[in-house]
């Protein structure tokens, strides 16, 4: 029994081709779409990818560009057999190529859906990446003068302004490395050398952080040195009071702003998904009722066009049979291959015998 039949005219057969026709040229601009979004996250990605380590986070981009350019393809191709199948004699010339064409279509839709879910899931490596990413670049913040990091503390000071962020969790992970270099530390003065002998590893810890941790919105000067030295500071008291720095971490601050990226564009991948879906099953329609008006020899009459001709499970075992037929055509070819390879090997060794015995026996 077929699976969701439905009766058409010639009048509706018609209009729907002309419908699809339209809905393709559509779906070629969401193809566009769905390659600029692609384009647009692998260029926010390379944006702030010196604050990211090395993770493979680039996969959902390139599958977004990848499927937009396919979509283009494939609904262009789609637009030209629509506008065909108005007239039912055009039918003939794509009719071998219908079946295939929706099959490559259904598993592009498909794609598109896993495209969807992938912006969703890419959080946890987002997260991993950015911890360490960030935690690189503190680390290197200091080192002004070195090649390849000089432009390590310009990045992560406008991060800080820009995001309203300081530090990787927050405004103490300054407090737990060295970001003053050693350039502008004057050693002749005894509290820099007693501080650089008290740490085990020699490093210049302070409770202090880089300007740009400052929160502009404060109505106070900003304290970004001995932050928590309360007599350091009228008035001031760091365990009570609100600090006037950038509370929130850079890490979480950028993971939010990712995240608010990947699920808008997740968000339109699922509904083009949904379009697709639509216009693939308004092909298949079309499909089937041409092929049974042909069948019937009437091109003015009714036909029935459906889903699937089968239920799902007999559709289910056919395609089975199918792969498995395909399977032992392989094994009986992969067999036939070893026998001519043997074969060949005999005869190659009986040949070397031969010319053996012949030159031995001319050498007698």
């Amino acid at each position: 029994m077929a699976v969701l039949r439905l009766r058409f005219t010639k009048t509706k057969r018609d209009k729907l081709a002309q419908v699809l026709w339209i809905l393709n040229w559509i779906s070629v601009v969401t193809g566009v779409i769905l390659f600029s979004l692609g384009l647009f996250l692998k260029v926010e990605i390379n944006k702030r990818g010196e604050l990211m380590a090395e993770r493979d986070i680039q996969y959902v981009p390139n599958m977004l560009i990848a499927v937009g350019i396919i979509a283009c393809a494939i609904n262009f191709l789609g637009g030209k057999i629509c506008y065909d199948c108005v007239d039912t004699t055009k039918f003939l010339r794509w009719k071998l190529i219908m079946l295939p064409y929706i099959i490559c279509t259904f598993f592009f839709t498909f794609c598109v859906l896993v495209g969807a879910l992938m912006c969703y899931s890419m959080h946890g490596e987002l997260e991993e990446s950015l911890n360490l990413g960030l935690a690189e670049a503190i680390r290197f913040y200091k080192d002004t003068d070195t090649p390849g990091r000089c432009f390590l503390k310009r990045t992560v000071d406008m991060l800080h302004i820009e995001f309203q962020c300081c530090g990787n969790n927050g405004y103490k992970d300054w407090f737990q490395i060295q970001w003053i270099s050693n350039r502008y530390l004057d050693m002749s003065k005894k509290e820099v050398a007693d501080r650089l002998r008290s740490n085990v590893e020699g490093k210049y810890l302070i409770d202090g952080v880089p300007f740009s941790c400052c929160n502009i919105n404060s109505p106070r000067p900003c304290i970004q040195q001995q932050i928590t030295n309360n007599s350091a500071h009228f008035n001031y008291e760091h365990q009570t009071e609100e600090l006037n720095l950038w509370m929130k971490g850079c890490r979480q601050a950028l993971l939010e702003y990712y995240t608010h990226i990947m699920q808008s564009i997740g968000l339109t991948v699922l509904i083009t998904w949904l379009f697709e879906l639509s216009v693939l099953t308004g092909v298949r329609y079309l499909q089937t009722s041409l092929e049974n008006v042909l069948r019937q020899g009437d091109l003015d009459s009714e036909s029935d066009g459906w889903l699937l001709e089968n239920s799902f499970m007999e559709t289910a075992r056919t395609n089975l049979n199918i792969i498995k037929s395909l399977g032992k055509m392989m094994w009986v070819v992969e067999v036939e291959a070893h026998i001519f390879c043997l074969i060949l090997l005999q005869s190659m060794i009986e040949n070397a015998v031969n010319i053996f015995f012949e030159i031995t026996i001319a050498r007698m």
